[in-house]
């Protein structure tokens, strides 16, 4: 019985820290906003 206890603490350990790591990577680093911009292939403008 101990070596479960263990094991869900150390589980439970390794899945806070996950937690933990992905809500500080969405709370303090916002990724920076720019335009994407790609060719289209067959595609003719038409000019009016």
């Amino acid at each position: 019985m101990p070596s479960l206890i263990r094991f869900v603490i150390f589980t439970g350990f390794i899945v806070g820290m996950g937690y933990g790591g992905l809500y500080v990577l969405a709370t303090y680093f916002e990724p920076e906003p720019k335009e994407i911009t790609k060719s289209l292939r067959n595609v003719k403008l038409r000019a009016n």
